[in-house]
């Protein structure tokens, strides 16, 4: 057969079988686009997870607390557990401060509450870097898989429903109401505390003198105030709400500040129920 008879034969066949495999690939690629719009979309609505606080006791005072800080800034980036909301809290201490480094960030009520838990578990003392999640379980702070398997069973634990409204008042300031839904399994005899935290992330030292002198320290979420805001009985069941004003201090960055609300027994520490919101002021 001659060489331009070859090709005008073979030429038609050449075109259909590409059409052929390129419809196949666009159908291969629509479906699986498809695919996974469908499972995005069959996620999100029914991905209903629990709030577990995660306490982190910190300083940059100590050489050993970096490595945790970033165990508690990935926990709250990736949140790692499923069916729990990962609500971090870098509480810094301040017992850290005489030896060369005023932590910035340091207060002395979270020494005092640091001091509190150390009495709950009967510990010798108060120690960092210490990671205590949900007010049940501590261990050290850098221990990642000790702090996955401990957010993990507190996720199972059954909990209060805890929410926010927040509206602005002025540009430094906002109010805040928190209301508390059916109350789950309570200890007898105790004191439920409804507590406000506002937290401030993406914060950063350069430290100049101590242990991690000359290091640059990021921190991801840190305890900017916490507080009482209201109190009640333990007693199963119950509701109850309570209002405050978050004012703002000069320096802070509204844009990466949150309210945390959490209830949690006075005695035995545990944490029955959490909420966090952006404070935008939107």
């Amino acid at each position: 057969m001659k060489p331009w008879l070859i090709l005008a034969v073979m030429i038609p066949v050449l075109l259909a079988t590409a059409f052929v495999i390129c419809n196949r690939e666009r159908s291969m690629v629509a479906a699986s686009a498809v695919g996974q719009s469908s499972a995005q979309g069959d996620s999100q609505p029914n991905d209903k997870r629990t709030p577990v606080i995660v306490e982190l006791f910190t300083s940059e005072g100590c050489s050993s607390c970096p490595p945790a800080d970033e165990v508690l800034a990935r926990l709250e980036r990736e949140q790692p557990v499923a069916g729990a909301e990962i609500i971090a809290l870098g509480e810094h201490v301040d017992y850290w401060n005489q030896i060369g480094w005023t932590d910035p960030f340091s207060s002395r009520s979270f020494s005092e509450r640091q001091g509190a838990y150390a009495e709950t578990f009967r510990l010798d003392g108060a120690y960092t870097p210490e990671m205590v999640v949900d007010g049940r379980v501590e261990f050290v702070g850098s221990d990642w898989n000790k702090a996955v398997a401990a957010i993990t069973q507190a996720a199972s634990a059954p909990k209060a429903d805890v929410q926010i409204t927040l509206a602005r008042k002025i540009a430094t300031a906002f109010s805040l109401q928190a209301r508390a839904v059916t109350l789950p399994t309570v200890t007898d005899g105790d004191t439920v505390d409804l507590l406000l935290a506002v937290t401030e992330s993406d914060l950063s030292s350069n430290v100049l003198r101590g242990e991690n002198a000359g290091r640059r320290l990021n921190h991801r979420t840190v305890v900017r105030r916490l507080g009482l805001i209201g109190s009640a009985k333990a007693k199963q069941g119950a509701s109850f709400s309570a209002q405050s004003t978050v004012t703002l201090a000069k320096g802070w960055k509204p844009e990466n500040l949150r309210a945390v609300v959490f209830l949690q027994e006075r005695k035995s520490r545990r944490v029955i129920g959490a909420r966090s919101a952006p404070l935008t002021g939107d």
